[in-house]
């Protein structure tokens, strides 16, 4: 194994980073994991339904665990789940990574995410709750990121190339 992946991207819920990861990993020649994914395969259950039924504390958990395994083990295109940077343990693992914060605006949050898609953080009043949570969590994102590309209006091809771009990568 090299040293880690490729590229790790960060950012909150409908950033796009399943759909950019995909794309980063088609175009670099690698492979493309998820850790909430990971996370979802393991447990057999959605993420709606671990936060539910055991509590955001133990996703968190989870969360820690899958984020470890995959850094340590995939050398590809990486995408971590929008609050995996709440642990410190977590952002020093990245470190010494390339990762890319894909930022947004609420405005385009609520259009991406709606109002009424199954995020356990967004059941009540969706346009507060982002931006609390943006609030807390945007310094961590800027703390762990090599490269800060905005997401707002941009098509997902446009956003993966300005990663490439940002990271000074080069497509296979």
């Amino acid at each position: 194994m090299s040293g880690g992946p490729k590229v790790v991207l960060v950012g909150p819920m409908g950033s796009g980073k399943t759909t950019v990861g995909a794309l980063l990993a088609e175009r670099l020649g690698v492979a493309y994991r998820d850790t909430d994914a990971d996370i979802v395969a393991a447990q057999g259950r959605e993420i709606a339904d671990i936060f539910v039924e055991d509590g955001e504390d133990h996703f968190r958990d989870l969360e820690r665990a899958a984020v470890r395994a995959a850094v340590a083990g995939h050398d590809g295109v990486l995408a971590l789940g929008g609050g995996a940077i709440l642990d410190a343990g977590t952002r020093a693992l990245l470190r010494d990574l390339p990762v890319a914060y894909l930022s947004m605006g609420v405005e385009e949050a609520v259009r991406r995410v709606g109002l009424g898609a199954a995020r356990p953080l967004l059941a009540v009043n969706p346009r507060k709750q982002w931006r609390e949570l943006m609030d807390a969590r945007r310094h961590l994102y800027e703390e762990v990121a090599s490269a800060v590309v905005a997401t707002d209006g941009r098509t997902p091809e446009e956003v993966a190339q300005a990663v490439l771009d940002a990271l000074e990568l080069k497509a296979a």
